[in-house]
């Protein structure tokens, strides 16, 4: 059985090629994200960790406590402080340091890296008693010296195609400073060489920038051998001013930073991995269909080995054996093919080249394990119905020459299955339409109704077959003999038939439910941006941590066209259950730049204390107008009730809450700052308007400057970016689809062999079989389009209702363009995949058909 079992493999090696490039696709994406969550957790790491090596113990100013004035900077970390250190038993080495953030235009003026502010690093050349700083040794040039100067690593020259001489446009945290560059250093902070940006100035440069003029940011120590961190920290303690500075050992840090890195990169692996197990399943299809008709092909074959002695046990053991075969070679191959997938998945994701870091790829066992578990695992469970449908083969098979038709009996029961399952999904699907928010138990319904949706239609689809295909087969007819036969083929085994176009119908389905959530929610988004906004220009930080100069706020506000400049403070609110972002307005002239549409209450009475809700928190908290809401704003330090004077519908320019801007700029991240401006002007935006708006920023990386349809387009660009990342990979069951096809029809011309032969000989030349062919596929293919199409429109009609509880602007609108695209792919997929079948089928000649007979 062992040879029989080997001989069938190199037999049908043609065949099974095309099943285990199915499995091996499903094993890529499912490895490839593993790989990819691995690497880009270790990328993370490195970006936002401090290189820890040699560190022992580093001390730091704390925290000033909220209103007891004064701040970070205005400390001890002073070059007396660090004489001091220097001397306490058991340290070896003290290198302080003045770190702080710096954001970079690159030379042709455009911002460098700006989306990735928490790896956009600055400090000062701090020298060591030789004259040269350890940490960043000088590649070219020489140090900075004064104000004008600065330094940076090799990476961010390449990047921003700097060069020694050039004038570098930079800001810190406030105005735009054009520094000359006059030396390139190598860095080994992970966080640069993660993909961040390193800008040096000199020491008194550094310390008034980021700290205060004297005063380091941190000091770093090294413990001599034989004094543990633990130790060494406790003995630094006893020395330091008590509530101004503390000493933390590299380990803990480090361990702090694990926190951060798992909260950054818990999300990364999800999107793919939900389309790896689409492609498996689509997959499943495939490798059940091909078992399926190996083993009816082989029936006779079979039948004689029963006869001769083996055993029922023997023959399923030898399908069996054939599917782990097949899943070895798919893992093997789907890892390698996986390693690309994880290594264009950063650009894939991050196709701003702001949002990943880069970094190795990080191969460890869950990928290795996975790629085998998923490739045999899936490859045998497919493969046992087949199997066990050649174990109940009779030695009395042998003597039939046709296949035996399903029993009635076996119909029905697959009739009242399917509509079982039509009934439950569609049903469930259907009491989705009361739902009033996207949340996580109702994403999990929709995600089970589409489920069982699916499939019913998988289930229903032999069944559904032959009325559809004689309704198509209309069309296909016109083409004469040869469109009649293709259908007739076509309908000879409803069972194939639909499994073959099976995998069409879940692709096809799951693109065109995307394509019309993804076109109505980014329409809906676009409309609420735009209902909601009623300034003309928005100039915004790229982040809460940071501010406008109040220089600059001048400058937007002389601006030649601007009638009137509403500053606009942003920052953080801790509901208890999650992060939420609060508005800081001027109650008086609110209503001038943002359009509210309060359900309850009004933004006239908002002061301290006092606060207005989006409907979103209000639904999520249970607090209503005239309720108390307890929160943390900002960096206030502790929990404190708030009195709600209002609940608007969702608006992204007022974001979640809104707040006075006294008190929300005092608890924001930068005291007394503002993160937006919103501008009227005098009339419609323009590019010479904008320019100048511009240049009143400076130029600054830090800031955006917006028109209404920029902003608009950015508040609805992460919903196309995502569903382009999902059209993407859903290729893969396109790709998958058309191996389907391939595979079946290539099988089918190998049962027919004798039809075609005795169709050439009564006069049917071979550009007729091609046509026949070709059509057949066609057909199939769309009998597949059909059904995905029809299940794709019904589930993205149910489960809308969830993203118009989210957005109130939501109604259904469908895309008529990608729907049609969707159908014309298909269709050519079909017809495409027939290619290779129907040169072979045509290649045939009709004493070729008698010798196979």
């Amino acid at each position: 059985m062992l040879r029989t079992t080997l001989r069938n493999l190199l037999a049908h090696k043609a065949r099974l090629s095309m099943t285990v490039l199915a499995v091996c696709l499903g094993v890529a994406f499912v490895s490839g994200t593993l790989v990819f969550a691995d690497s880009t957790a270790a990328a993370h790491r490195a970006a936002a960790s401090k290189n820890f090596a040699g560190v022992d113990v580093t001390v730091t100013e704390k925290a000033p406590e909220p209103g007891a004035g004064g701040g970070l900077g205005a400390g001890v970390l002073d070059d007396a402080l660090v004489a001091q250190l220097a001397r306490v038993p058991g340290v070896a080495a003290v290198r302080p340091s003045v770190d702080g953030s710096a954001t970079l235009n690159a030379a042709d003026g455009s911002p460098l890296r700006a989306g990735r502010a928490w790896s956009n690093l600055a400090g000062a050349y701090v020298p060591d008693r030789d004259g040269k700083d350890s940490r960043h040794p000088l590649v070219e040039g020489r140090a900075p010296t004064n104000s004008g100067e600065i330094a940076v690593d090799s990476g961010t020259a390449s990047a921003g195609g700097f060069r020694l001489g050039d004038t570098v446009t930079l800001a810190t945290d406030g105005p735009v400073v054009t520094p000359r560059l006059v030396g390139i250093v190598t860095a080994d902070d992970p966080r640069v060489t993660a993909g961040g940006t390193l800008v040096l100035f000199d020491k008194a440069t550094a310390q008034r920038l980021f700290a205060a003029p004297g005063r380091y940011s941190g000091i770093d120590l090294t413990a001599t051998p034989g004094t543990t961190a633990y130790e060494l920290a406790d003995r630094l303690t006893a020395l330091l001013p008590a509530g101004r500075a503390e000493a933390t050992t590299g380990q803990a840090q480090a361990a702090q930073q694990a926190i951060l890195v798992d909260t950054l990169t818990r999300g990364y692996e999800k999107v793919p991995m939900v389309f790896a197990g689409v492609s498996l399943f689509i997959g499943s299809f495939l490798i059940v269909n091909t078992f399926t008709m190996l083993v009816k092909r082989r029936t006779r074959e079979t039948a004689l080995l029963r006869a001769i002695g083996a055993t029922r046990r023997q023959v399923s053991r030898s399908v069996l054996l054939e599917a782990l075969m097949v899943g070895l070679a798919a893992s093997v191959t789907g890892f390698l093919l996986g390693l690309g997938i994880a290594a264009v998945l950063p650009d894939i994701l991050g196709a701003d080249g702001d949002v990943l870091p880069s970094g190795p790829l990080v191969i460890g066992p869950r990928p290795v394990v996975a790629a085998l578990g998923v490739g045999v695992g899936v490859t045998v469970l497919a493969a046992w119905l087949p199997s066990r449908l050649a174990a109940r083969t009779s030695p009395m098979e042998a003597l039939r020459t046709a296949e035996q038709p399903p029993s009635a009996q076996r119909l029905r029961l697959r009739g009242a299955v399917g509509l079982g399952l039509l009934v439950l999904g569609a049903g469930w699907l259907v009491s989705l339409r009361g739902a009033k928010d996207a949340s996580e138990e109702n994403l999990r319904d929709a995600m089970a109704g589409c489920g069982l949706l699916a499939a019913a239609l998988i289930v229903l689809a032999p069944l559904l077959a032959g009325p559809v295909i004689r309704l198509t087969g209309q069309l296909t007819g016109r083409f004469g003999v040869t469109g009649r036969l293709a259908r007739e083929n076509a309908l000879r085994d409803p069972r194939r038939t639909a499994a073959t176009a099976a995998t069409l119908l879940i692709s096809t389905g799951l693109v065109t439910g995307l394509a019309v959530i993804g076109h109505s929610t980014g329409q809906a988004l676009d409309r609420q941006a735009a209902a909601g906004l009623g300034a003309d220009y928005v100039v915004s930080t790229r982040s809460t941590m940071t501010g406008i100069d109040p220089a600059v706020l001048r400058q937007l506000a002389e601006t030649p066209g601007v009638r009137a400049a509403h500053p606009i403070a942003d920052s953080t609110l801790f509901t208890g259950s999650g992060v939420r972002q609060i508005t800081g307005v001027d109650p008086a002239t609110v209503r001038d730049t943002m359009k509210l549409d309060f359900v309850s209450g009004s933004a006239e009475n908002l002061a301290p204390g006092r606060i207005a809700i989006s409907a979103t928190v209000a639904r999520e908290s249970g607090v209503t107008t005239g309720g108390l809401l307890k929160v943390q704003m900002g960096r206030a330090g502790k929990f404190t009730s708030y009195k709600v004077m209002g609940v608007y519908k969702d608006n992204p320019v007022a974001h979640d809450a809104l707040g006075s801007r006294s008190e929300v700029a005092a608890n924001s991240f930068r005291p007394d700052s503002v993160q937006r401006v919103l501008l009227r002007t005098d009339g419609q935006a323009t590019a010479a308007l904008e320019n100048r708006l511009r240049t009143a920023v400076g130029n600054s990386p830090l800031l955006k400057v917006q028109d209404r349809e920029q902003f608009v387009r950015e508040a609805a660009g992460t919903m196309g970016d995502l569903l382009d990342v999902m059209y993407g990979m859903l290729g893969i069951g396109v790709v998958i689809s058309a191996l389907g096809i391939v595979n079946t029809l290539a099988m089918s011309v190998a049962e027919r062999t004798r039809e075609i032969g005795a169709l050439r000989a009564l006069g049917m030349d071979r550009a007729g079989v091609r046509r026949m062919i070709r059509l057949e596929a066609l057909t199939v293919a769309g009998f597949g389009t059909l059904l995905g199409l029809t299940g794709g429109l019904f589930g993205a009609w149910a489960v809308g209702s969830l993203a118009h509880g989210a957005v109130d602007q939501y109604t259904l609108a469908l895309p008529w363009g990608t729907l049609l695209l969707v159908c014309l792919l298909s269709l050519v997929i079909g017809v495409l995949a027939a290619a290779a079948p129907a040169r072979r089928a045509a290649a045939l000649s009709p004493l070729e058909a008698a010798a196979n007979t």
